[in-house]
Order: C-alpha cells, then sequence, then structure tokens
C-alpha cells in the first residue's frame, strides 16, 4: 500500500508551513445556522449500528476497537453519508477523520477505473496517514481500493500505479495530485465526494488554495464537498463555503382535487371560497355517492444549506482530558530541565516541539548521546526518512519525538500521553494544535510547556485567555493517575 513508493527517490522540494502564522477561531456553534449548547467532550451512548452503516464497516469499527461514536461523529455522520456538504471544526483528537472515513466508504460504489473519491491534505505524514485509515475500515470491503500520492516520490511510479491499478479513493497533497490530473494520468471526472483535512491551514496558504481551487473545477460540479478542522477562523470560513452548494431535498406531495357529475355533466370545485362550502354542507350526501376524487403529484424540493458544526466556546477546544502547565525558566536551562523530566516522568511516548530544523536535529542528538530513546522529525529530511522514522514512532519502535510543527497538525499517535514545549510557539492556535497530539479521543495527557522570555510569557496569557483554561506552573511532584492512562 505505498511501500514502494515510500523508498523512492526524493524529488520535490518539502512544504514548509513552520513559519506561517495561524488564524485563532472566533467562537461559535451552528448546526444549519443554529447554536448547539454541546461539547465534545461527552462519548454518545448510541453506538455505530445506530448510523445504519454496512455490515462490513460496523466489523471494521469492532475490530479496531470503537464502541461509541463521539460528538462531532454523533453529528456528522448521520447527514454526511446522505451526501450533505460538511464543514466540521472540533478539537484535536475527537474522530474527524473517521467521519469522512466512514461516511465515503457507506456511500461509494466502486467502478473500475474511476476515482470516485478525493481526500486532500497540507502535508505526506498525513496524507500517509488518513490512507492508512482508509484501508483500515476497508478491510471487509475488497472490491474498494485506496492510493495516496504525495512529492518525494517518483511520479512515473504514480502514473503507473493509476494506469494499471486505479483506486478508487485518493488521498494526496494538492501539489502532486495536480501535477498528475494536468498531465491527463488522473481522471477526476468521476469524483463524487471532495473532502478536505486541516482545510484552514490549506485554503489560508494562497498558493494552495490555487491548487486546490484548480483541482476542485477538474472535479464534477454535482458532488460532496467536506471540510475539516481544529480551528476554523471567521474569515477563512466564507472561504470554506464557496466550495460547497446547497443540498436540495425533494419531497412528492399529493394534491387533491374533488369532482362531482349529474347526468354526464361534471361541476369542478375550484376556488369559490364560501358558495362552495354551502354546496358542499348541503349535498354531503350527494358527493358520498357521485364524488371523483383526482390526485396529482407535485415534485417540491427544499433547499438545504450545507451543515456547519462549530464548537460554541473556544474554551471547549481545550481537551477535556488533558492536564497543562509550564515551567518558568532560561534558555541555559532548557536542557537540563528536560533531561530531569523525561527521568522524572511515567510515560507511553513523548513529543518534543522545537521551533526550527536545525534545533529538532541539535536536540534529538544530545537525547541519543544521553541514551534517550529519541527520533527527529522535520522538514529538511527527504521523503523516504520521514515517512520511515515516522512508522517507526507510530509502531512504538522509538519512545521519544523530537519534531518541529510538520506534526503539530492531524498527526495520530495512539500511545503519546505527553507533549513538551521545548520552545514556545508563536500563537495560540499552534500551541492548541500541538498539545492536541496527547490526550486524544478522551484520553489522559499532559502538556508541558518550557517558557524562557517576555514573548513566551505573552502567548501563554494569550492561550489561557483565549481558551479559557488555567495553566499552573508545574509542582515539584505531579500525580502520575492525572495523566497515565488507568
Amino acid at each position: 500500500m505505498g511501500d514502494a513508493r515510500d523508498n523512492e527517490a526524493y524529488e520535490e522540494e518539502l512544504l514548509d508551513y513552520e513559519e506561517e502564522d495561524e488564524k485563532v477561531p472566533d467562537s461559535g456553534n451552528k448546526v444549519n445556522g443554529e447554536a448547539v449548547k454541546k461539547g465534545y467532550v461527552g462519548i454518545h451512548s448510541s453506538g455505530f449500528r445506530d448510523f445504519l452503516l454496512k455490515p462490513e464497516l460496523l466489523r471494521a469499527i469492532v475490530d479496531s476497537g470503537f464502541e461509541h461514536p463521539s460528538e462531532v461523529q454523533h453529528e456528522c455522520i448521520p447527514q454526511a453519508i446522505l451526501g450533505m456538504d460538511v464543514i466540521c471544526q472540533a478539537k484535536s483528537g475527537m474522530g474527524k477523520t473517521a467521519v469522512f472515513v466512514l461516511s465515503t466508504l457507506q456511500q461509494i460504489e466502486p467502478s473500475p477505473g474511476q476515482v470516485s473519491a478525493l481526500v486532500l491534505c497540507h502535508t505526506r505524514e498525513l496524507a500517509y496517514q488518513i490512507c492508512n485509515e482508509f484501508v483500515r475500515f476497508s478491510t471487509y470491503l475488497p472490491d474498494t481500493k485506496v492510493s495516496v500520492f504525495y512529492g518525494g516520490v517518483n511520479i512515473k511510479i504514480h502514473k503507473d500505479l493509476l494506469k494499471n491499478e486505479c483506486p478508487h479513493i485518493v488521498v494526496g497533497t494538492p501539489g502532486r495530485v495536480l501535477a498528475l490530473a494536468r498531465e491527463k494520468d488522473l481522471s477526476l471526472k468521476n469524483v463524487r465526494h471532495f473532502i478536505l483535512d486541516e482545510c484552514d491551514k490549506m485554503l489560508e496558504s494562497l498558493d494552495m488554495r490555487r491548487d486546490v481551487q484548480e483541482i476542485f473545477k477538474m472535479t464534477p460540479h454535482d458532488k460532496q464537498v467536506m471540510m475539516f478542522s481544529a480551528t476554523l477562523s471567521k474569515e477563512i470560513r466564507p472561504v470554506c463555503k464557496k466550495f460547497m452548494q446547497d443540498f436540495l431535498e425533494n419531497e412528492t406531495v399529493s394534491v387533491r382535487l374533488f369532482s362531482f357529475g349529474v347526468e354526464n355533466s361534471e361541476w369542478r370545485l375550484c376556488s369559490f371560497g364560501f358558495i362552495v362550502l354551502v354546496w358542499v354542507s348541503m349535498f354531503r350526501a350527494i358527493l358520498m355517492f357521485h364524488s371523483k376524487t383526482h390526485i396529482f403529484e407535485e415534485k417540491r424540493w427544499t433547499r438545504i444549506s450545507p451543515m456547519e458544526i462549530y464548537v460554541d466556546d473556544e474554551a471547549k477546544l481545550t481537551l477535556h482530558g488533558l492536564v497543562q502547565h509550564y515551567i518558568k525558566l532560561s534558555e541555559m536551562e532548557k536542557n537540563r530541565k528536560l533531561n530531569d523530566l523525561l527521568d522524572a516522568l511515567d510515560f507511553n511516548q513523548v513529543v518534543i516541539f522545537v521551533k526550527s530544523v536545525s534545533r529538532a536535529a541539535e536536540l534529538n542528538k544530545l537525547l541519543v548521546e544521553c541514551n534517550f530513546p529519541s527520533i527527529c522529525i522535520h522538514s529538511g529530511m527527504s521523503q523516504e526518512e520521514r515517512l520511515t522514522r515516522y512508522k517507526s514512532f507510530k509502531e512504538g519502535h522509538k519512545r521519544i519525538l523530537v519534531a518541529t510543527d510538520l506534526v503539530g497538525r492531524g498527526i495520530d499517535i495512539e500511545r503519546v500521553n505527553i507533549v513538551i514545549n521545548y520552545d514556545m510557539p508563536d500563537s495560540a492556535d499552534t500551541y492548541l494544535h500541538r498539545v492536541g497530539r496527547a490526550g486524544r479521543f478522551g484520553t489522559k495527557g499532559l502538556a508541558i510547556t518550557f517558557v524562557a522570555s517576555a514573548s513566551d510569557s505573552e502567548v501563554l496569557n494569550q492561550v489561557q485567555e483565549r481558551f479559557e483554561v488555567d495553566i499552573k506552573e508545574l509542582p515539584e511532584q505531579i500525580d502520575t493517575s492525572t495523566y497515565m492512562p488507568s
């Protein structure tokens, strides 16, 4: 499922999003424009069977260990499987990926040589991860084929795959997908489902938005569009809606006309107002014996706007099971403090975020020299090396990952229960995405942030004010049960 492609030579420049400023989400929670006073922490008592999914999908869900849908899944999936366009903002780790994976697999009817669904995302690691989710949930749908396309892989391999074994679902980054579509190797004329993950990141970047728009124009007008992110600013929401159209629902209405006949002459009761009412009351008996009912069916269309789900309060964007602390220290004290924390804390896996490629490489080198099981990922690596390290960490071969913001969005590693901000992120939005790597889907987690300057303190204050969270200084002793799964 892409192993051969993973080992190809690095060809294209890696897209680097680390220096971009991100927008902060505005408060608001709407489903079709109406406020929804719900959080995204609770797990519904209903099960996935309530969605009337295919038996093959339900079997794969059980195999994956999922019992109950999260609130975002409960809100979105029933509408998504009906083909409605969806814009969804919900906190990290609450199963947004499963919404579009399950709803797409539920609706898709595989046709040989036709791409029916297209999923675009902003990084290659995220594309690889989404592809694996499609593979996992389509285990019992052997006729449904999924492939992932991104740069850094010899494009000839992708062209050969499309020619010889065309997938029904394509996951990829905009640059590579557009290149294949322009050269007519990838046909998008049969796409029925168009999905953007981390849509704000893709549409805020004008260059990437241009690529997405060009790809979008190559797909049919009549298709389902779904967009997802943990952060959707007020400015980007209208941009998302431009890709969508109203959902038309038709209903058949029966229109009854009554008539009565006397000696082959037919008198029709129309809109005579009061006179007709008098006639009906006076000759009720006659009508019972001589009346005729004409039934006409009229099709009427109801216009439904795209489904919008936004959290109603920015405070609810932070994860329920996540404990957050900060440590004030100087730049020179960071390495020693990090070593002490890694020695003292109980953890499954840790992600340590830094602000640059050079710092990621140097910090990882230092940790390895201190005999910590560390690995690093950053945009300065070849695609082959990046994916090899990503898979090594995801499979648990390494317990510590040093990374830039390249893996700050969307990447889901089940065992991660601690995030350390070695360098303070440049915005509250970036902070939210980073710490969202721990405490996913209602599990426990711990986030520790190093504060080494006045600007660091300012960002921390912004986080606390915006998301209404009280981040306290790390105590001398921290109860392991507050961040370790029981």
